[in-house]
């Protein structure tokens, strides 16, 4: 009898050690897999599934892996953090809903506030009724960061933007590099940042068959370099307010071409051909373009004072 009751006092004590889950301390580096599992603790060798599950399990300025290829879900991102899907083919399928949120607080405890994302495939597509179509609500939806770089990233098919850069803080700056966001029904690329000072750099991009290529609210100040506008309803817009310098570049095969206020937007080594009308507003040239093929040319752009 005594010894019955010794071991029905350990199996008490033993009993909430087995059931509880359990606890881990956060990696620098997590990694997920199509084979895994949330309730791991997103190593190498006992990956997460999603990257909602790894990130509570990943260091503020860590970095999320992708083990094989797989769809590893939506994600809201609250702390700086890299999502490098490189070598592999990572994706986000976002039906009815936002494939990544960003929203790194001002005051979170968090000295670098930056957010990296490689080698994704971010896709809007989704079931209504029988037929696949546009369901995704944004591919990128940023709302609070001081840094956000986009690198080799596949942004496609939702009803509102590919990238909506909507931040209220000045000097906010936004990277886009060897991007394709297409078939957006809202703007491919969205700089609505209202803070001021705000930079985004596109270098390689392309931004193709959406309603705007790329649209520029009032503060922001873009830069781009090697990229493609084509097929949208206007390739490149910017409110009075904001400036575009644009260099060595195609902007084609749009409604509209260029689109400037105030002789906001510098063009230089680019061609805008093959619009319906390629200049709407007061845009400068640096007097190196080309200008072909256009059924308007629409307001001549007015020449650089050179120095």
């Amino acid at each position: 009898m005594r010894r019955i009751a010794l071991f029905a006092l350990f199996v008490g004590f033993s009993a909430p050690l087995l059931i509880s889950a359990p606890a881990y301390a956060q990696a620098t580096r997590t990694w997920v897999s199509g084979l895994g599992d949330d309730v791991n603790p997103c190593s190498r060798t006992a990956p997460c599934k999603t990257f909602a599950g790894a990130i509570s399990k990943t260091a503020i300025n860590g970095e999320i892996n992708c083990l094989d290829p797989a769809g590893f879900g939506a994600v809201t991102i609250t702390k700086s953090i890299t999502l490098d899907c490189t070598g592999t083919f990572g994706s986000i399928l976002a039906s009815f809903t936002t494939g990544i949120n960003i929203n790194v607080p001002v005051g979170a405890n968090d000295p670098f506030r930056t957010v990296k994302l490689r080698g994704l495939s971010i896709s809007g597509v989704g079931i209504s009724g029988s037929v696949g179509t546009r369901t995704g609500i944004r591919g990128i939806n940023i709302l609070s960061a001081a840094v956000v770089e986009i690198d080799d990233v596949l942004i496609t098919d939702f009803t509102q933007q590919g990238i909506l850069d909507g931040r209220a803080i000045a000097g906010a700056k936004l990277f886009i590099r060897n991007s394709v966001i297409r078939n957006n029904t809202g703007n491919g690329i969205s700089a609505g940042s209202t803070g001021g000072a705000n930079a985004t750099i596109i270098d390689n991009v392309q931004s193709i068959n959406n309603a705007f290529g790329i649209a520029a609210t009032t503060g922001n100040n873009i830069s781009i370099a090697r990229s493609v506008f084509s097929g949208n309803t206007t390739g490149v817009e910017a409110d009075a307010g904001a400036t575009m310098n644009i260099d060595s570049s195609l902007i084609n095969h749009n409604t509209t071409g260029v689109q400037a206020a105030s002789g906001n937007i510098r063009v230089s080594s680019s061609s805008v051909s093959n619009n319906s009308t390629g200049f709407s507003g007061s845009a400068t040239t640096f007097g190196n373009n080309r200008f072909i093929g256009n059924s308007s040319l629409g307001t001549a752009p007015t020449a650089a004072a050179l120095q």
